[in-house]
């Protein structure tokens, strides 16, 4: 009885493990999981770098790497030929901004209340404009004699005192004009005031803009 039990459990050890056997070697092996792409993703610079195709090695002796700038710069010809097409574009952009075309304009002087103020200011006889004359004035007065650079240094005080009170009229005058034609404008104050003072202490030839209107028209 004995052997018969261990018969019969030998038996069911080897129906056992014929069983996991042929199950396990039956079964399909598991297909592997993708996980992206399996490279790592370049550098931007590698990337741009294949794209450009191969770097030049570097050149060995110097004159060889003048003959390279040479080549890279183009023949004579061509640089001057550049060269005066930006001379040309750059005096073209010139002329139109002190022709007062808005796109040409500097910030400072884009918008149509900025050229409301430059008109008022170039129809107007301004005092301020004698600024830089007078400045001039004083510095070769400083070669004359003492008892000379007093009088021109008094003289030269008054007229500053009378640019003062000037200027100050002059901003509040323009200020008054511009919330009168644009009453919605956020541009307004001081800028506007200092604005115009600035223009105005300018030679009337030196102003750029350059004027619109003449000396004495209303606006």
């Amino acid at each position: 009885m004995k052997l018969l039990r261990r018969g019969n459990s030998d038996n069911s050890d080897e129906e056992n493990s014929n069983g996991s056997g042929s199950t396990v070697s039956g079964a399909e092996p598991a297909s592997p999981v993708s996980l992206g792409k399996g490279r790592p993703t370049p550098k931007r610079r590698d990337a741009e770098s294949r794209r450009r195709g191969p770097v030049a090695p570097a050149p060995l002796t110097s004159k060889e790497a003048r003959e390279r700038r040479k080549a890279n710069k183009g023949s004579k010809e061509d640089r001057k030929a550049a060269s005066n097409e930006r001379r040309a574009a750059a005096a073209e952009r010139r002329a139109r901004m002190l022709a007062g075309e808005d796109k040409y304009l500097l910030p400072r002087d884009k918008g149509p209340v900025r050229a409301y103020v430059r008109d008022i200011v170039d129809a107007r006889r301004n005092l301020v404009g004698l600024f830089m004359p007078l400045a001039l004035i004083l510095i070769f007065a400083l070669f004359l004699e003492p008892a000379v650079q007093a009088y021109v240094t008094l003289g030269m005080f008054v007229m500053m005192l009378f640019m003062v009170g000037e200027g100050i009229y002059l901003g509040k005058m323009i200020n008054n004009k511009v919330r009168a034609r644009f009453p919605d404008t956020p541009d307004g104050g001081f800028k506007i005031g200092w604005y115009a003072f600035v223009r105005a202490s300018q030679i009337r030839k030196m102003r750029a803009p350059k004027p619109r209107v003449s000396a004495g028209a209303a606006v």
